[in-house]
């Protein structure tokens, strides 16, 4: 396996980072990235939140 074949992770984006040396290309590749993980940051609360409502559920009856 060659340098070439690992996977690639994704660029890191650091919170208060400034931003006036970025062009707009990384700017909006950084909205991007930002909005993912908003995302799934959404789907991991709705989830925990589904696993607590089921465990109350469970030891409510």
């Amino acid at each position: 396996m060659s340098f070439e074949d690992l996977p690639k992770k994704p660029p890191a984006v650091t919170v208060g980072e400034a931003l006036d040396l970025l062009s707009v290309a990384e700017l909006e590749q950084r909205v991007q990235l930002l909005e993912s993980e908003i995302e799934r940051t959404r789907a991991a609360i709705q989830s925990k939140r589904a696993s607590k409502s089921a465990a109350d559920a469970f030891f409510r009856s």
